[in-house]
């Protein structure tokens, strides 16, 4: 007959095991050793900086930086495990100052009473204030704690200067399509966490399917692997491309108006429609539309483009630009998605040219840092009473007097030169106008021991 604290045990590993197989398969497949982490090779393989760290037990203050799946906070529960460091998480989303101050009360108890240094992990850290932010670094400065602070957000943009001078930074990369596959096909022949005791008949398509639609988050690959073995009702179980496809939730693009994606994705549209490449700018658009980015910071956007990259080379990429932009008012989503559809492949195909942008830059620049030309006499004003007087607007030639409508004259004073024509599109005939015009332009006389030369 067992004894009392037999009964206990068995119990206990009763209730453990129970909670255990509650757990979805995501959870149960969690890594136990760093050995066992699946990607991220370029921060923890032998020799690496983290790993290095963590062999060393001189962790001090971490921010992981990544999307969703990649193991952010399996990482940093294993490195309390490595280090055997007390371990205590918090998620910025659901906690206040009060419970920020709980843990950190926590944190300084922990240290007097073992002499060993906590971690402190915070998910979504840059959901914390700068107020709350502010509060974790007396203690991270002092050593209390190890600050692992976890984020979806680029932490050079979303968590204050002060922590993240004190933290270092190691980004999380998406798993390779072959990392997931090997991840799926373990997690179906493990008998213990996985479904090593079902009978299965695995499609290698449908592991690659799953794979390449997860996109490097493992959570959602084991999640769809985990629906489609649960939820079907044959023996055995077909694990087939068009089941794994019911299985796979749509996904659900992250978006945060003010966040580096939102940045990331307009600068990749932009970049795309420079370089020419519709298929690629089309795609960039699509997730811009599918993650709920606002139309009027496309169409801004788009407006911006058609003169900056665009410019003479083809002078109607701006007038279809401005009536995208008035067409989306009208029309709204979905349908203004043809009209940007239109838009960005005309604008990633049309003829390139940024002298429009290089021109006006050197111009503002020659007024910003150089001496301030004066209005030529002949310029002024010379309609008020008086103005003959000084001489102003005196000598003017009135440019349609002149056959071709240009009168030989100066209209600056100095010699300068802002605009280069680029001999593309439309803008080659520009081009050749340009120079012609300013061949017959009269050159401004030349004051002794100056020099006029062109700026460029």
């Amino acid at each position: 007959m067992p004894s009392g604290q037999e009964t206990m045990d068995l119990f206990s590993k009763a209730e453990e095991a129970n909670r255990q197989s509650a757990q979805p398969l995501a959870a149960r497949m969690r890594p136990a050793t760093l050995d066992q982490m699946v990607g991220q090779s370029h921060i923890l393989s032998p020799g690496k900086l983290l790993r290095r760290l963590v062999e060393a037990r001189r962790v001090q203050s971490l921010l992981f930086y990544g999307p969703p799946g990649t193991g952010k906070t399996t990482l940093a529960r294993l490195i309390a495990a490595e280090t055997q460091a007390a371990f205590r998480q918090i998620n910025a989303v659901t906690s206040g100052i009060k419970e920020l101050r709980e843990a950190l009360d926590w944190a300084r108890s922990e240290l007097s009473v073992t002499g060993s240094r906590p971690i402190l992990f915070i998910d979504e850290i840059h959901r914390f204030n700068r107020s709350q932010q502010d509060a974790l670094l007396p203690d991270v400065e002092s050593g209390t704690i190890a600050l692992v602070g976890a984020t979806t957000s680029n932490p050079f943009f979303a968590v204050n200067g002060a922590l993240l001078s004190r933290s270092q930074v190691f980004e999380l990369h998406p798993l390779s399509e072959a990392e997931l596959v090997g991840l799926l096909r373990r997690a179906i022949e493990d008998p213990q966490v996985g479904f090593g005791r079902y009978a299965i008949r695995v499609d290698e398509r449908a592991l690659e399917y799953c794979a390449r639609i997860a996109e490097g988050d493992a959570r959602r690959a084991l999640n769809a692997l985990e629906i489609s073995v649960l939820s079907s009702n044959r023996h055995p179980i077909e694990l087939t491309v068009e089941l794994m496809q019911e299985s796979m939730q749509k996904k659900i693009l992250q978006f945060d108006p003010a966040g580096d994606q939102h940045y990331d994705m307009a600068s990749a549209l932009i970049k795309s429609l420079r370089g020419s490449d519709a298929d690629a700018a089309l795609y960039w658009l699509a997730r811009a539309i599918e993650s709920g980015e606002e139309i009027r910071f496309l169409t801004r956007r788009l407006v911006i483009f058609a003169s900056e990259d665009i410019g003479n080379a083809d002078p109607r990429a701006l007038s279809l630009a401005v009536a995208t932009m008035q067409a989306c008012e009208f029309v709204g989503l979905p349908e203004c998605q043809l009209n940007l559809s239109q838009t960005v492949i005309y604008l990633a195909l049309a003829p390139k040219s940024n002298s429009a942008t290089t021109a006006i830059m050197a111009a503002r620049r020659d007024v910003q840092e150089g001496t301030l030309i004066p209005v030529p006499i002949h310029l002024r004003d010379g309609h008020y009473a008086g103005s003959k007087q000084l001489g102003h607007g005196v000598g003017y030639q009135y440019s349609h007097d002149a056959p071709d409508g240009i009168a030989s004259q100066d209209y600056l004073g100095v010699d300068r030169q802002f605009y280069y024509p680029i001999e593309r599109g439309a803008e080659s005939e520009l081009a050749l106008r340009y120079h012609a015009i300013r061949n017959k332009l009269k050159p401004p006389p030349e004051l002794p021991g100056s020099t006029m030369e062109s700026n460029r």
